[in-house]
Order: C-alpha cells, then structure tokens, then sequence
C-alpha cells in the first residue's frame, strides 16, 4: 500500500478532552486531514521545534534525542503513522546508522515532534485516512490556526494569570522583548509565544 505524506496544518486547544490539543496534519496532495489528539507536553515541544525566535534555555527531551543521535550518527529519514485502534495512532520512526535501517515504535505525538527537528518527512496509508481522515471544511469547527507561511505553528494560548490578563499592546517594544527574554529565561513558553506574535505584528 502506498504512502501518502502528510504536513502539519496546526494546533488547537481540543474540543472532546480537557488539557488536551488537536494536532492535525493534512495530506500535501489532498484536501483531507488527520487531527490527532495529543498531551500539552508534546503540542509545547512541536510548536516550539517549528519556531524560529523561540530557543528554550534548556533542551527538551526531543532536542536531547536529536542531540543524541547526531552524536552517534543515527538519522531519522521518516515518520510513518501506520495503524489506528480504537482512536490510537500507532507509529514508527525509521532509523539509519552506517547503511543500515532501523524501524522504532513510538507514540505518534513523539515520533511527529522528532520528525520536525530531523527535517524528516511524516507518512501515513489510504486505509487510516479513510478511517480518520475529515475534509478542510471542518477546520472552522476545530478551530484550526493557520501555519504562516514561514512554516512556524501558533498554539491559541492563554496567558497564566487568571484574575488580570496583561495587555502586551500596551507595552514598548523595548519592555516587550525585556518580558521576552523573561519568559524564555523561565520556560514559560506560552507567554513567550504570545509576545512574540505581539513583536512580529510591530516589525
């Protein structure tokens, strides 16, 4: 059965479970996608892999893993999502080291998280499309935000404070890249994200 490749159209807050995303991939020949619902964990470290501006201070057990295999010389050349049981994808990253090939069972928000720091293309069959796959009209129901053009994905994040929500619009952009460097500093990526967006729409 061949494979179709897929590309990563977004991340949304999920609609069926609590503190869970909607990771969902499309077909780069096609109008189907594929959500998947993943932990906040993995959508933080797949956002973060796509940025550009945001660099965490401290690697993030995906960057230890690619870190770990350029040390040893291990290539991740794809991802393939190659079974769906009972609404759980199962997937496998498909290793070399000196020639030979190696294919490793992983959780499909890992292997997807990985795949993006090797440059590594993401696959899947017609038979799991046709059983999960929905067409982009339901987009607006999944509150999908759009990867820009640069390839970066923005999570719809809320800031942390509960009881005062700060208006970044209001800042300087001198006081808007010092908080920036704040939240980087402290890991809190979310807020970082949020400010860079403000930056971006000043530049």
């Amino acid at each position: 059965m061949s494979l179709i490749q897929l590309t990563i159209k977004g991340i949304s807050y999920s609609q069926t479970q609590s503190g869970a995303y909607a990771l969902v991939l499309s077909e780069m020949e096609g109008t189907r996608t594929l959500p998947i619902i993943i932990g906040a964990f993995e959508a933080q470290s797949i956002a973060i892999a796509l940025e550009t501006e945001i660099k965490p201070p401290r690697p993030l057990t995906h960057d230890l893993f690619k870190t770990f295999s350029d040390r040893f010389l291990i290539t991740v050349k794809e991802v393939i999502i190659h079974k769906l049981v009972d609404g759980v994808f199962f997937s496998s990253l498909v290793c070399e080291k000196d020639g030979i090939e190696e294919s490793i069972d992983t959780r499909t928000s890992d292997a997807i998280a990985i795949a993006i720091r090797f440059q590594a293309p993401i696959y899947t069959y017609e038979n799991i499309l046709e059983k999960a796959g929905v067409f982009l009209k339901i987009e607006e129901e999944l509150s999908i935000k759009e990867a820009p053009s640069n390839s970066e994905v923005s999570l719809e994040l809320e800031e942390l404070t509960e009881k005062k929500e700060i208006s970044f619009s209001d800042l300087s952009l001198e006081e808007l890249n010092n908080r920036l460097d704040k939240a980087v500093d402290d890991e809190n990526y979310e807020i970082a994200a949020k400010i860079r967006d403000e930056i971006s729409k000043r530049s």
